[in-house]
């Protein structure tokens, strides 16, 4: 049943409380004309439909449209209703996904209808206009998530699939709605409707029929429209792999330079700086800015130069081929580049507990975003790390929770985190910080319900309470795939510049007659950017600098002599069948 509001009939437009909701100016409306149509609309007309892509971009002109959530199902309920000047649409018109909603007319009028791929690029070229959409359709994906408009993910609080699957849409940022079995009564209605047992568990649900079964992500993904890689053999300029801060960077600076570039990812788009609730030294931020908007932003950015990214699509190898290189993925697909950049990121480092194993992904956690957040519900929470990303998963945990504690093995908090979070950390109410503290042990069945910590100073134990724990301890970089391809130091991280110069095949780079650049790896044409890099500083602001870097090096690097130079008999020069190429 539709929730809409009626005033002396008519159905009231949804006043703009968040800013989601702007009018275009008359101005706006008539420079936009140039580009569209005007239509006639008519009462109960389906402007677009849940599920479906986007084909055009929507002004109203005059009459009224309902949003719709599940229509004509059972959970149907209005999102908004808007009038004259309004435009319709969401995140997912501007990034290729399918529609998370249904727009029907309520009151006939008139509509100004721009097709996608010219909006988009207007949103490019004009600020103004293009500020103003943004800002509305961020504010309206965030809202949708809000409502658990979208998709729907039945399955157990305990099943690792079922965490896996909500990890992915929350990770991408994909508006959708957790049906617990083990908690919510509509859970058993369900699974006789769509005649699911138990053990098929979880399941996907959208637009009231369509049902995946244990899908993988890759699955989930092409139901909601996201990019996947081609299974044929297509050819790049750039390849990029890792869509955190480094890799979007380089994806904005290689498309905005007339490269084709491909940006890909194993999980999501965002990395780790995606997690984060708000970024507060971020230049150019002074009040801080959320990582899920600032990556939004550059995803954003990137499609708008012509960038392709595909997530998830995880690289498996990388292969050196005449001048180029073979990128092969997990799923079988390849692709060819004339360079690559490595922007993969790095994983948190696993706790070391007994016990742990198996409440990872349940109530023990890497990350803290609303998603964790949503399980804790109002019980104490701890929080493992002494660095600036455990300093921020406090802060936004202790919005969320009765309390935090924060377990700190060494003696100084001000040693591994930034001042301005030691400050904001040791003046709230809620969190209580724990220097010289290890975790030794955890208890509970089916999910977390205490801590067995360490003071390792006097090495007194003792138990605190705590439903949830979310270690951040360091990182780990995520190179196992290119172990024997190229150099990398003692910790896995990959070597680049005079670093990878002492350790790199000699005869190859004199024969190229040039050193590795700043971010070039052992391997001529692949370059390294951010916190996989060895070196790095691990910061947003430093990981973007580097992957918009990275692009002028390889401006550089096709400028000169090509990416790949086999010795020939006695290393006198190119075998048959080598090349060398001018870029």
């Amino acid at each position: 049943m539709s929730t809409a509001e009626h005033e002396n009939g008519a159905v009231r437009e949804t006043p703009d409380r968040y800013g989601a909701f702007p009018r275009l100016t008359p101005e706006q409306l008539e420079d936009l004309t140039a580009h569209g149509e005007r239509r006639r609309t008519a009462e109960g007309e389906v402007l677009y439909r849940e599920g479906e892509p986007f084909r055009e971009f929507l002004a109203i002109l005059s009459g009224t449209v309902e949003i719709l959530h599940d229509q004509g199902g059972p959970d149907e309920r209005t999102v908004a209703v808007h009038g004259p000047g309004r435009f319709l649409g969401e995140l997912g018109l501007l990034e290729g996904q399918a529609a998370f909603n249904t727009a029907v007319v309520r009151e006939a009028g008139e509509i100004l209808a721009v097709p996608v791929e010219r909006q988009r690029a207007l949103v490019g070229s004009d600020p103004v206009l293009g500020d103003l959409i943004l800002r509305a359709y961020l504010g309206r994906r965030f809202l949708l998530i809000g409502l658990g408009a979208g998709f729907r993910i039945l399955g157990s609080c305990y099943s690792r699939d079922t965490l896996r699957l909500r990890e992915f849409a929350a990770r991408n940022r994909l508006p959708h709605r957790w049906v617990d079995l083990e908690r919510d009564k509509e859970a058993e209605a369900l699974l006789r409707r769509f005649s699911i047992r138990p053990e098929e568990t979880p399941v996907v649900l959208w637009q009231g029929e369509r049902l995946l079964r244990n899908p993988s992500n890759a699955e989930l993904a092409r139901l909601i429209g996201l990019p996947a890689p081609s299974s044929g053999n297509e050819r790049c300029d750039v390849m990029v792999v890792g869509a955190g801060p480094a890799g979007l960077a380089a994806a904005v600076y290689g498309a905005s330079d007339g490269l084709t570039t491909v940006t890909v990812d194993a999980v999501a788009t965002g990395g780790q700086a995606a997690t984060s609730s708000r970024i507060e030294n971020y230049l150019g931020f002074p009040s801080g800015i959320s990582g899920g908007e600032l990556i939004e932003r550059a995803v954003l950015q990137a499609h708008k130069f012509g960038a392709r990214l595909m997530v998830p699509a995880e690289v498996s190898a990388l292969t050196p081929q005449d001048d180029e290189y073979v990128v092969m993925f997990a799923d079988g697909s390849r692709a060819r580049a004339g360079a690559v950049v490595l922007a993969s990121g790095v994983r948190y480092r696993r706790l070391e507990v007994p016990g742990i194993d198996r409440l990872e992904g349940i109530s023990v956690y890497y990350a803290a975003t609303v998603h964790e957040a949503s399980l804790c519900r109002a019980d104490p929470v701890a929080v493992v790390g002494g660095g600036n990303s455990a300093g921020q998963a406090a802060l936004f945990l202790a919005q969320h929770t009765s309390g935090v504690h924060l377990l700190v093995r060494g003696g100084d908090l001000n040693a591994d985190m930034s001042r301005y979070l030691v400050d904001q950390v040791e003046q709230h109410p809620k969190i209580e910080v724990l220097l010289h503290t290890e975790v030794r042990g955890v208890a509970g069945e089916e999910q977390l319900e205490s801590l067995t910590v360490e003071d390792n100073a006097s090495n007194e134990r003792r138990e605190l309470q705590a439903a949830a724990l979310f270690v951040f301890i360091g990182a780990r970089p995520r190179t196992e795939w290119l172990m024997g391809v190229l150099a990398l130091d003692e910790r896995g991280f990959v070597l680049t510049g005079a670093d990878a110069r002492a350790v790199a095949d000699a005869n190859r780079w004199a024969l190229l007659g040039r050193d590795p650049m700043l971010l070039e790896t052992s391997l001529p044409g692949v370059f390294a950017a951010g916190d996989v890099r060895s070196g790095s500083v691990k910061r947003v602001a430093s990981a973007t600098g580097e992957g918009a870097m990275a692009i002028r090096l390889v401006h550089e690097h096709r400028e000169r002599r090509g990416n790949l130079v086999t010795a020939g008999p006695e290393g006198r020069g190119p075998e048959a069948g080598g090349s060398v190429s001018s870029r």
